[in-house]
Parts: structure tokens; C-alpha cells; sequence
């Protein structure tokens, strides 16, 4: 099996250079390799290379870093209303539960409240073991939780799920009874396997951007059903399925479309748009749509903040 060897600043270079990377601020490019670490910048190399996996000719140093710095910021963005809808799905769920069912330990994590159906037994109680894994672990640590267990001698719903991971609740939704789904799903004007696939999706990409991974080019296993601005956009479609806003980038453009409420969304898309724009000033060698058709987003990707 081959293995990865350590290269220094000057071998990292070396590499781009002979890749026909142009570098005209040798030290300059070795402290930001040095600084942001080279396997991630590397990791954008692929938007400007030719079939022989070389660099098109003309490539700068600068465009490929000017292209990690806006993943960067996208992930920013993303992550800032990503965490809006994750807060905005936290309050509804423990909202509609500690209304129907009550509010205590006792209440929310009793089985007899969540989907009786024999194939999800399994799940429920994995998953309600990790909600009750999250309450010796942090009930102590978090001033909220701490200020109930101390004052009242348990969590409520409502507070529990502050401590509870995006994944965890995306989780949590999929085993509720089917009309609890629904009343939730409801508020989104969606169904609720919709809302599950939805929330899945918003996770995944929530990762990564708190863990700063590529953004970019990552596609999720699954995909959001089509909906009416997959038609109303006119998104190409290859092989009978839509080519973008399935499993990509753009997918969560659509499902921030449903999520967010109408001045959240404008904002949304006015920093995606402001950071694009400022992209296009940046690279010349390979030209803005094939770029953001890479990200996932179709030409006319700005039309969403019409429909």
C-alpha cells in the first residue's frame, strides 16, 4: 500500500509548480500554505485542471486560493442560517411534544410517545438513550440545564434540546408518531418524509461546515424529492433527474427557500450573491458558471429569490 510522505513548504510548491501552477510570491504562497495547510487549498485544484491533470494553463496560485477562501465563506453563511433553522426546528418540536405530552423526563422520553411501529423499536430506544446520554453528560455543564436540575430537579424538553445535536434531532423527528411529524411538517408546507429528508440533509451540511470541510463539491446519499422550483428555475435534467439542487449545494438552497421566513431567505441570498460576485473579480482562467454548475448551482441561480 502507498503512503502519504511529509513535504516541506518549498517541496508543496514544487508540486503546484509542476503541475503548471503559475506562483509569482513564492514566500507569500508558503506562508498561506503553511498558515490554511496544503491538502486543503490542493483540494480546489480539481475546477482547474485539464484532462491530462495538469493545471490549465494560466492558473495562478491566487485564483486557487481566491476559490478556498470563498468556500470558506460559504460555509459561514451556510452555517449562520443553517443554525437558524436548527434553532427555529429545536423550539417548534419541544413546543408541539411538551404541549401533547408533557414537558419532564418522564414525559419526552417515554416510548409509549413515539412511533409504535415494529420496525423503529430499535431506533426509538437508541435514540432516546442518546438523549438521555446528553443529560448525565452535559446536564450539569450547561448553565440552563444546570439552573433546572438545581431549582427543579429535572429538563425540560425545551431546554434539553439546546444540548442536542442537529443530527441527533433529525433523528429524533423520524421516530415520532406520524401525526406528530405532520403537525410539524405542516409549518414548513411540506410532508413530513419531506421534512425528515430535509432536516437529514441540513445535518450533513451543518458538519461541515462546523468542522471547516470542502464545501463545494460534496453531494449527500440522499436527495431531496423535486418540487415546484426545481420547474419553475427550468434546472437541466440528465437521465430523466434534475442536474442540480438534489444532493448538492443548491439543495439547500431549496430547502432554506421553505425554512427560513421570507427576510431571512432575501438576507440569505444577497450574501451568497455578494460573495459570488466578488469571486467573479477574482478568477479568470475558468469562468464563474462552471464553477458554481461544480457547486451544484444552475446559471440562474439567483431566480429562487423570485419564485
Amino acid at each position: 500500500m502507498k503512503s502519504k510522505i511529509f513535504k516541506t513548504l518549498d517541496e508543496q510548491i514544487q508540486i503546484l509548480q509542476a503541475k503548471g501552477l503559475t506562483i509569482t510570491d513564492i514566500e507569500k504562497s508558503k506562508e498561506i500554505l503553511l498558515r490554511e495547510n496544503y491538502f486543503f487549498i490542493s483540494g480546489y485544484r480539481h475546477l482547474f485542471m485539464n484532462e491530462k491533470e495538469s493545471f490549465i494553463n494560466g492558473t495562478t496560485f491566487d485564483e486557487l486560493y481566491a476559490v478556498f477562501l470563498f468556500d470558506r465563506k460559504m460555509r459561514n453563511i451556510f452555517f449562520k442560517y443553517i443554525l437558524v433553522v436548527e434553532n427555529n426546528v429545536k423550539s417548534i418540536i419541544s413546543y408541539q411534544l411538551s404541549k401533547k405530552y408533557g414537558f419532564k423526563e418522564k414525559d419526552y422520553l417515554n416510548p409509549n410517545n413515539y412511533t409504535q411501529d415494529t420496525m423503529k423499536v430499535r431506533q426509538v430506544h437508541d435514540i432516546l438513550e442518546k438523549m438521555k446520554r446528553q443529560i448525565r453528560l452535559n446536564g450539569r455543564q450547561h448553565s440552563a440545564t444546570l439552573h433546572y436540575i438545581s431549582n427543579y430537579g429535572y429538563i425540560p424538553m425545551w431546554i434539553l434540546v439546546k444540548v442536542l445535536s442537529f443530527g441527533i434531532i433529525s433523528e429524533f423527528y423520524s421516530i415520532l408518531k406520524a401525526e406528530d411529524r405532520e403537525s410539524i411538517s405542516e409549518l414548513y408546507n411540506v410532508d413530513a418524509e419531506t421534512l425528515s429528508i430535509y432536516l437529514s440533509l441540513l445535518a450533513n451540511y451543518r458538519n461541515l461546515c462546523a468542522h471547516e470541510d470542502i464545501l463545494y463539491d460534496h453531494r449527500t446519499q440522499r436527495s431531496i424529492p423535486d418540487n415546484i422550483y426545481h420547474h419553475k428555475l427550468n434546472i437541466v435534467k440528465e437521465n430523466d433527474e434534475y442536474k442540480y439542487g438534489k444532493n448538492d449545494l443548491y439543495s439547500i438552497i431549496l430547502i432554506m427557500k421553505k425554512m427560513l421566513n421570507e427576510m431571512e431567505f432575501k438576507d440569505f441570498i444577497n450574501e451568497i450573491g455578494y460573495e459570488i460576485d466578488a469571486l467573479d473579480g477574482k478568477v479568470d482562467i475558468v469562468s464563474l458558471n462552471s464553477i458554481l454548475n461544480k457547486i451544484g448551482f444552475p446559471d440562474n441561480w439567483r431566480e429562487i429569490s423570485n419564485l
